[in-house]
């Protein structure tokens, strides 16, 4: 079974559906739900073993509701706009939380904002709104390298007996999944000013 795109079927295109109560936008708020509960376990109680549990049923979500989406023809406007919006918060906020407690340093958190504070304001700029553009292979590839690292990375405080070896670990991961994320913010950069300028062309024109 491919890991990206897996569920999909060949010959049947993918059709964006007027639905809300569907499977995969159930876990996707399923995923929203995750982030406080990962804040309060980490800020309050410390309890960094129930916090990776947290983090891995956001991640398995992540994967299972596309692949649901997929499989069962319930791709759907709203869980276009809700999945990535999902992820980003979900990256974002845990690392606050991270920062906050000491794990990671501010420069990581600077380094997953930076790039999307640009494209949402290019967004906003352009389109007031959802881009509508396809997620890239790029960024569901780093989508996935951050959500292995960071609770590996949570994981290495504590006293495993491997804890440095997952550290090191980790970071590895991390790294790769920081540097798949400025590649994707360059091409969602360009992709957004391609079609921002196509419409704004396309508005003269018809205005």
């Amino acid at each position: 079974m491919k890991f990206i795109g897996a569920g999909s079927r060949p010959g049947r295109p993918q059709v964006d559906h007027d639905l809300v109560f569907t499977i995969p936008n159930l876990l996707t708020v399923l995923r929203f739900m995750g982030v406080p509960l990962f804040i309060w376990l980490v800020l309050a109680q410390k309890e960094y073993g129930a916090a990776v549990v947290v983090l891995a049923v956001m991640a398995s979500t992540d994967w299972v509701d596309g692949y649901i989406a997929r499989r069962f023809d319930q791709a759907s406007k709203l869980g276009r706009v809700l999945d990535p919006i999902a992820d980003r918060l979900a990256l974002i906020a845990v690392a606050v939380t991270l920062v906050i407690a000491g794990v990671v340093h501010w420069l990581y958190l600077a380094a997953l904002v930076v790039p999307d504070a640009v494209l949402l304001t290019m967004t906003l700029f352009f389109f007031r709104g959802h881009p509508d553009l396809p997620v890239s292979v790029i960024g569901k590839v780093r989508t996935g390298l951050l959500l292995l690292g960071t609770p590996m990375l949570v994981l290495s405080r504590l006293d495993t007996g491997f804890s440095t070896e997952l550290f090191v670990a980790a970071w590895i991961v991390l790294g790769l999944g920081l540097v798949g994320h400025w590649i994707a913010a360059y091409h969602y950069f360009w992709a957004i000013l391609r079609k921002g300028r196509m419409q704004a062309h396309h508005d003269d024109g018809t205005a």
